[in-house]
């Protein structure tokens, strides 16, 4: 069996330095800044890495051509923040940072709201807030 949980997101990316100075930009605090090679950043339940996609790729053994910078790779990932009015801060924090918005946020079928945002090299986030989500103290979504 296996268990059902994400531990680790690691992105392939063309541009460690852009895509570190766009995280930081964000307010998010690197686990080990001082490695030129790749970035870590710890979430509330989760990591996530930027790593050089050819060596990601190779560590996988694929062979693969990268997609290229902006191409949209059929991956989103999510952010669940505590509040309403979190989902607007947080896509004009990403646009500031660099990032483009893909779409404004609007109020769900739902009765959440909900928005999504491309880092510099596409990457797309989803930026979420539903009155039914609960969060536990090291801030992961519990329900």
């Amino acid at each position: 069996m296996i268990p059902t949980r994400i531990t680790t997101v690691h992105l392939g990316v063309h541009d460690v330095p852009k895509l570190r100075a766009f995280y930081n930009a964000l307010g998010w605090t690197e686990a080990n800044p001082d490695n030129k090679h790749f970035a870590e950043y710890k979430g509330g339940g989760a990591w996530l890495s930027l790593f050089p996609h050819a060596l990601l790729s190779g560590d996988a053994k694929l062979t693969d051509a990268p997609p290229a910078a902006g191409q949209y790779r059929g991956l989103s990932l999510g952010l669940n923040v505590e509040r309403r009015e979190q989902v607007d801060e947080a896509l004009a924090t990403a646009k500031a940072a660099g990032g483009r918005i893909v779409k404004e946020p609007v109020d769900t079928s739902w009765g959440g709201r909900s928005g999504y945002f491309a880092d510099p090299e596409g990457n797309l986030w989803e930026m979420a807030w539903s009155p039914r989500s609960q969060f536990d103290a090291r801030g992961g979504l519990i329900a």
